[in-house]
């Protein structure tokens, strides 16, 4: 508490000090902020390219990270989008009042513009020749400190903007989570697939397991829901004939937050008409090879220290990997009650109303199978109770024809063969949100989406897959908040 507090202190000595020094400037006609632009023609690649630009003249800009004041001659390092680059600064160059105000008005993170010439130093490294500084902007606040940086992971989530600022590879990390979702669309746009808007708020409140957050439309005096997901939407689109069509977009959950959930995170949902889960399937393969190779140069990348390998995917029906990991064989089980039985034996919960032999398959699936996912791993013919959205398979109407797909224990996406059967659909949607309903829910039939299946909808597949995870796998990120710019904080007192 007490180094808190010192700290604290010093953080406000420090802004104390800037703020006069800005004063200064101002007082003398160089107040920094109403500087409108500056010419930038360069950035700090041009290390990569100094063949090409020895000798010639650039204006670059960025923050002021570094400073070696060596009497009539300095040293300092820049900070871009491109990296760091060093400035080397005399006084000759600059004159002696611009170097006078270097060494005695600018401060590290200060944004400062540069005009010179490129050369290489005695060292080898790639610099500029200052022969003019400006300061662009004053930074009231002060870096944190080299070495120990930011304290810890909830001010680096808080406060990303200098978490951004002080370490190149979260920014890589963002660069490379733009890289994965240009490969994404580039992957369905290249094979047809329409990229469609579907709305975010919503009228009614569907009967879908996942809490959704209310607010309230004034002009209308209605109750309006964040949207939950955007399958429903996006099927009335194959509807209207749309054929091939993804939406990537934010979705709103009010529910708990870990390494792997964000209230408000981003998914592409995919639907192609006249195929099934067989062919999503293939599709989901084709598509992480591709991300891959785009964002990290081959099929194999390496997560947490453990190599994962996007070329070969396992495949196991529910039953099989159920059977599998915990040794007990669901298809020799006939009825509940039996099913009930080997639960109690097993220690598995069954949670209340959900314990039909279905139920607890899939109880059985997250208890013994998920965590030992580790390597791509296809789960397929789900139980019809927790699939409302699933075609049932025409040999086993228990089962749908439904599969996630998993890796490093953790559920990266969700298809189906779609259920386009209009009154097995609202029978189902009914039961859902009746029992949503039983528990204190507003729930709702979305009775516009019946009416689209009452007007024919082809066989169709569909997927829906969680970026923000792919994002982890492809940085080797830990926690889903270190792959959200900005992820959901509690609000400081």
């Amino acid at each position: 508490m007490e180094e808190d507090i010192l700290a604290q202190e010093e953080l406000a000595e420090q802004a104390r000090i800037r703020r006069e020094k800005l004063a200064k400037l101002s007082s003398e006609g160089k107040d920094p902020y109403k500087i409108t632009s500056y010419p930038v023609d360069a950035d700090s690649s041009i290390k990569e390219r100094f063949e090409e630009f020895e000798g010639k003249t650039v204006a670059v800009a960025g923050r002021l990270m570094s400073r070696r004041v060596m009497g009539k001659a300095s040293f300092s390092h820049i900070s871009d989008r491109s990296g760091q680059l060093q400035i080397y600064i005399t006084r000759q160059d600059v004159g002696e009042e611009t170097y006078a105000a270097y060494k005695k008005d600018f401060d590290l993170g200060d944004i400062v513009g540069v005009k010179g010439y490129v050369f290489k130093t005695q060292t080898g490294e790639v610099s500029v020749h200052a022969t003019e500084l400006v300061m662009l902007s004053k930074a009231l606040l002060p870096l944190p400190e080299k070495y120990n940086g930011l304290r810890d992971a909830d001010t680096k989530y808080r406060l990303r903007h200098v978490d951004l600022i002080v370490n190149e590879d979260v920014r890589e990390t963002f660069f490379k989570r733009a890289k994965i979702v240009r490969a994404i669309r580039e992957f369905l746009d290249s094979r047809g697939f329409i990229e469609a808007e579907t709305p975010i708020l919503l009228p009614i409140e569907i009967g879908a397991d996942a809490r959704p957050f209310k607010t309230h439309h004034n002009a209308l005096d209605l109750d309006m829901y964040l949207r939950i997901e955007t399958e429903l939407y996006l099927k009335r689109l194959i509807v209207g004939g749309f054929e091939k069509v993804y939406e990537m977009g934010r979705i709103f959950r009010n529910e708990g937050m870990d390494a792997k959930h964000n209230p408000e995170f981003t998914t592409v949902e995919i639907y192609q008409a006249y195929v099934d889960y067989r062919a999503v399937m293939d599709l989901v393969e084709q598509l992480y090879r591709y991300v891959a190779e785009k964002a990290c140069g081959g099929t194999k990348i390496v997560y947490q220290g453990v190599e994962l390998d996007f070329s070969h995917w396992e495949k196991l029906t529910m039953t099989e990997a159920v059977k599998k990991y915990s040794g007990v064989d669901f298809s020799a089980i006939a009825t509940d009650e039996e099913a009930r039985a080997v639960a109690a034996q097993k220690g598995v919960q069954i949670e209340k109303g959900k314990d039909s032999k279905g139920h607890i398959l899939a109880a059985f699936f997250d208890a013994f199978v998920e965590d030992k996912l580790i390597q791509p791993t296809f789960i397929y013919e789900y139980p019809v109770e927790i699939s409302p959205l699933a075609k049932r398979k025409p040999d086993d109407p228990s089962l749908t024809e439904r599969f996630e797909y998993f890796m490093m224990g953790m559920e990266m996406g969700n298809a189906f063969s779609e259920l386009n059967d209009p009154i097995d659909q609202e029978k189902r949607m009914k039961e859902q949100a009746e029992k949503k309903r039983a528990q204190g829910a507003n729930a709702q039939v979305d009775e516009d989406f019946i009416d689209a299946l009452n007007r024919g909808m082809p066989p169709t597949g569909g997927l829906g897959l969680g970026v923000d995870r792919l994002v982890m796998l492809l940085t080797d990120s830990a926690s889903i908040r270190d792959v959200l710019l900005f992820p959901t904080m509690k609000p400081k007192k």
